[in-house]
């Protein structure tokens, strides 16, 4: 099997590439309304926490879980910067939403919020309910959408 001669470059004209867009932070105002959600996933209580824009859509969150300095409070502390810092660089909602609902792991339960039952994890849990919160689309049969 013999392979075929790459062809030259010698004519080859370079296009300049353009540079890079740097990304920009788009930060809340200093003082801003907050909307606060207590929750509990099986026995595991804690508070979501949402700052809004001027206009109502979400700027920030803060998550606060029952166990201060145990993993579960780092790993949430460590989402909601990520999403917060995502949010202030134009990141929609939505994706948060379509990547971290439905997620399952430890702890998962019963919630005691008729709108969302039942939680696979802590992170599915707030996820959704930023979702049903800030996303919800009514369909024609009147069911809800996120």
């Amino acid at each position: 099997m013999s392979l075929a001669p790459l062809p030259s470059l010698e004519n080859t004209v370079a296009i300049p590439l353009a540079p890079p867009l740097s990304p920009h932070r788009h930060r809340l105002p200093a003082e801003r309304a907050s909307i606060t959600h207590k929750f509990s996933v099986a026995g595991h209580k804690g508070y979501i926490m949402v700052g809004l824009y001027p206009d109502g859509t979400p700027g920030e969150l803060f998550l606060k879980v029952n166990k201060a300095g145990s993993t579960v409070a780092g790993l949430m502390n460590t989402i909601a910067i990520a999403v917060s810092t995502g949010l202030q660089h134009g990141v929609p909602l939505g994706f948060f939403v379509d990547k971290f609902s439905h997620v399952c792991f430890e702890p998962s339960g019963w919630t005691g919020n008729q709108r969302i039952p039942y939680a696979k994890s802590l992170v599915d849990y707030i996820f959704q309910w930023l979702g049903q919160r800030f996303l919800q689309q009514e369909r024609p049969n009147g069911s809800a959408q996120i």
